[in-house]
């Protein structure tokens, strides 16, 4: 008796798209991806045995895919819905959880842990540990913040936002600032190089060979960076670095600088400076804001990549480190992109503000 014809897969455009896509899929179940082939070949004209050698899998298991298809489409590919085991605690006693934990402090420390909460709820530890990781919820962890105190806030964020977002004409924007106090630290012993399996080792104590101050101004426009290091910061050293800068960028450009409240930088001496340079305008940002200057991003690049794994044994070495990231940063440099619009970051504000207020 001959066997009875296999029945022909015929896809709709809209079956064939959706079946392209979940063997393009990069998140979808290996499972889930493996049926969409079946079905693709299936409907291509492969036999069964030629696909089930392909695909690596047996020709009762195609052809239980292609009738799933056939009989109940897409949704066939997808198996049964099974209804898992049931739920041992109900939503009250979770969202009991979380107000305890949200809204209160444990009686024997500052903050919860999953078996102190755990204890106060009378739910495992584990359960817990899932409620936490489903709800987002790390009371072992903190963020900090400061609120500026500024009074011209909103007016010098709007200022600075506005440089970036939509920089002057005929300008040049510089983001300026020093970093301070640079340690060339040098280890006690020789630092025990990376292997297969562990990490580079380095002593805990070190040698300090003395200090240097990096003094960067950050272009905006391209990412380029002019550094200049000195062994002091103060007034005199910013007013041989803003020489330098007028040295380097081109007569017919004006300069916007982006600086923080540093004394230094409203020295009397620099003020008198700067008032017989016309070209440069200094916009400063707010008290506790210096997240908006640029720079500050710039800074800890330079302190994970040169500074702060390194092993300096005088002042001049760390000088050097420090000038030769700079001319290779500034071969492969590219803007930061800044998005945030003023009223974006007012927002933010606005909301932590209510937070704190309670209302």
């Amino acid at each position: 008796m001959a066997r009875p014809k296999t029945q022909e897969i015929v896809l709709t455009d809209i079956e064939r798209t959706e079946l392209d896509g979940i063997v393009r899929s990069r998140t979808s179940p290996h499972g889930l991806v493996r049926r969409a082939q079946i079905i693709l070949a299936s409907a291509d004209g492969e036999a069964n045995l030629s696909i089930a050698r392909r695909l690596g899998v047996s020709s009762p298991t195609v052809g239980l895919w292609r009738s799933r298809f056939l009989s109940q489409g897409l949704a066939g590919l997808y198996g049964e819905q099974r209804s898992g085991r049931p739920r041992v605690h109900d939503e009250d006693k979770v969202a009991a959880l979380l107000r305890t934990v949200l809204d209160s402090r444990p009686a024997e420390g500052n903050a919860w842990t999953i078996r102190s909460a755990a204890k106060a709820s009378g739910l495992s530890k584990s359960t817990v540990q899932r409620t936490f990781q489903l709800f987002g919820v790390q009371p072992h962890r903190t963020k900090s913040f400061k609120l500026s105190t500024d009074p011209r806030f909103v007016e010098k964020v709007r200022e600075i936002v506005g440089l970036y977002l939509n920089p002057p004409d005929h300008a040049v924007v510089l983001c300026v600032d020093e970093k301070s106090q640079i340690q060339a630290l040098d280890r006690t012993q020789p630092v025990l190089p990376m292997g297969l399996g562990y990490v580079e080792g380095v002593t805990h104590d070190y040698i300090r060979h003395g200090t240097t101050t990096l003094f960067a101004a950050l272009d905006v426009a391209n990412g380029t960076v002019l550094g200049r290091c000195q062994p002091r910061h103060r007034h005199q050293e910013f007013l041989a670095f803003l020489k330098q800068i007028d040295h380097n960028v081109p007569t017919d450009l004006d300069i916007h600088l982006i600086v923080d409240n540093y004394s230094t930088h409203k020295h009397e001496k620099i003020r008198s400076w700067l008032a017989r340079h016309p070209r440069f305008h200094v916009h400063y940002t707010p008290t506790y804001s210096s997240w908006l200057n640029q720079v500050e991003r710039w800074f800890g690049i330079i302190t994970q990549r040169a500074i702060r794994r390194g092993s300096f044994k005088s002042t001049r070495e760390l000088v050097l480190k420090i000038d030769a990231f700079v001319s290779h940063y500034n071969q492969q440099a590219r803007p930061f992109v800044w998005t945030a619009t003023a009223e974006s970051i007012l927002d933010k504000v606005e909301k932590i503000c209510k937070l704190i207020s309670g209302s």
